[in-house]
């Protein structure tokens, strides 16, 4: 082989190299930043087409429904728990310590981004609450199995703008 051919390959092969290095690296890096979606049900009982489960520390986001009268506020400071469950039962306890959104209340959709501290705890950074009465995140609204329909108003509605 002559010298200006292993050149080539020896620069062939770096760039083949660099290019593998940086796309691990990527991956890693993404990898790492991932909030993956679970019900309360998966967290517990794991995906059910994969049966991967949540680990103790890994960032998630979480989605269900405010479950009645567990809702517990510290009044000395911003700390609440609460408990999230979907339709098939499981339920995982949220505890947050910051202001809750406006809309947020009992028996409503909610969806919760933090750490799993604990198997069925999230410690959360973040809680979302639905903005009407009719709207559900499409994450939660797959877990509950409920069904979005466009709200239909009358021409009466919108003519006095919706307000009743």
């Amino acid at each position: 082989m002559n010298s200006r051919r292993k050149k080539r390959l020896v620069l062939a092969s770096a760039l083949v190299g660099g290019v593998a290095a940086v796309a691990s690296l990527l991956l890693y890096a993404l990898n790492s930043n991932l909030n993956l979606f679970y019900t309360p049900s998966e967290i517990i009982n794991g995906k059910v087409d994969t049966g991967v489960k949540p680990e103790i520390g890994d960032r998630i986001r979480i989605g269900g429904m405010v479950t009645e009268g567990t809702v517990v506020r510290d009044p000395k400071s911003l700390d609440v728990s609460f408990a999230v469950h979907d339709a098939n039962g499981g339920q995982v306890t949220v505890t947050y310590d910051d202001l809750l959104p406006d809309l947020f209340r009992e028996g409503q959709g909610v969806v919760a981004q933090g750490v799993l501290v604990a198997p069925g705890k999230l410690q959360a950074t973040e809680v979302l609450a639905k903005h009407d009465e009719n709207y559900m995140p499409p994450e939660v609204a797959a877990a509950m199995g409920k069904n979005h329909q466009k709200m239909e108003y009358t021409a009466e509605q919108m003519a006095s703008g919706g307000s009743k």
